[in-house]
């Protein structure tokens, strides 16, 4: 195949020519990780050369990934970020310090690979995840905060050696691939746990708990649940901002950020509790920069698609929720807040 000139020909290839979930659904999907280390390997593991986080979960794993990285971002640190599916443009999957790579890394980087991708034929999803863990090293980054695409045991982000790992919390979701139990999608999500690093649970939940507990107790990783060193308390919250106190050990503060929602809170005490299990591994944080970046979080972070308000009059709101836990949420802060005729 002749190399590619332009970005939109980079784009028709990688969505139109791969194995894509969106498009096939589970067809789309290989249950191993042989792709991807074949790939790295091939760049040379460049997703050995920075500090991570991997951040797994039913839901909110997307918002507190943006979460983690911009706390890191916030104390001076280049910090890049990986998250899926994207919304308008899939340079949103990779990026450093809230910006987008330049389009001619992406075109690039497929030119450059295009012969083993050609013979491979990997996923969308293996090479989006290659290219952001080949960009985050070009880019030097000093953490990068991975969020997993579906599940953890078999997705292809799962090749990470992380500082933290983070599951979210647990909700039925994708159930013909995962199981249809809480515990049996919770077993799936702890193949993030990793032998020795510590693991931080967002939600405690009876069904799920028992599962990590196990899991942590067989990898030795010290396990923690956000609740028990992280309390959040919301103070005002409107469509667009909110006001609220937090306090972890050492610690008690009040913020202001601009992004709302019915599940912030809890969003909001995963990645503190997050802050403070860096805290212990030796970072140390500038309150006085945390406050001033999180004011500006949206913009700073280039965060899309989740309780964003794109008109006042009438008001309109859009949200990445698509399961029925998310839906839930989504659902009862619309009957708090909104008055009058609901279009959804």
């Amino acid at each position: 195949m002749n190399k590619f000139e332009t970005y939109e020909e980079v784009c028709d290839f990688l969505m139109l020519k791969l194995p894509m979930f969106t498009r096939q659904g589970p067809a789309a999907l290989k249950p191993s990780l042989e792709n991807i280390v074949t790939l790295l390997a091939a760049m040379g593991n460049p997703h050995q050369k920075y500090k991570i986080v991997h951040v797994a979960g039913t839901n909110g794993k997307g918002s507190v990934s943006h979460l983690l990285a911009g706390m890191l971002a916030s104390q001076g640190y280049k910090v890049g970020l990986h998250t899926s599916p994207h919304y308008k443009d899939m340079r949103e999957r990779m990026k450093v310090n809230g910006k987008l790579p330049e389009k001619d890394f992406v075109i690039n980087f497929t030119n450059q690979w295009l012969p083993l991708i050609e013979s491979l034929q990997p996923s969308f999803f293996e090479i989006t995840v290659a290219m952001s863990f080949e960009y985050f090293a070009r880019e030097h980054v000093d953490f990068a905060v991975i969020e997993v695409g579906l599940g953890g045991r078999l997705d292809s982000t799962n090749v990470v050696d992380p500082l933290l790992s983070v599951i979210t919390n647990i909700s039925l979701d994708h159930t013909e691939l995962l199981g249809n139990t809480l515990e049996a999608i919770a077993g799936e999500k702890a193949g993030i746990i990793k032998k020795g690093k510590p693991v931080l649970i967002g939600e405690r939940q009876e069904e799920t708990t028992p599962v990590f507990n196990n899991i942590a107790i067989e990898h030795s990783s010290p396990l923690t649940y956000a609740e028990d060193i992280c309390e959040i308390i919301i103070h005002f919250q409107d469509f667009q901002k909110t006001m609220f106190s937090v306090r972890i050990p050492g610690h008690q503060w009040k913020m202001e950020i601009d992004i709302s929602g019915p599940f912030q809170d809890k969003n909001l005490r995963t990645a503190f509790a997050g802050l403070s299990l860096l805290e212990q591994e030796g970072m140390k944080w500038n309150l006085s920069k945390l406050k001033k970046y999180l004011k500006s979080f949206r913009s700073n972070v280039y965060y899309l698609g989740r309780w964003q308000v794109l008109d006042q009059c009438p008001m309109v709101l859009v949200d990445s929720a698509h399961n029925e836990g998310g839906m839930a949420y989504i659902l009862a802060a619309l009957k708090n807040h909104h008055q009058g005729r609901l279009h959804m």
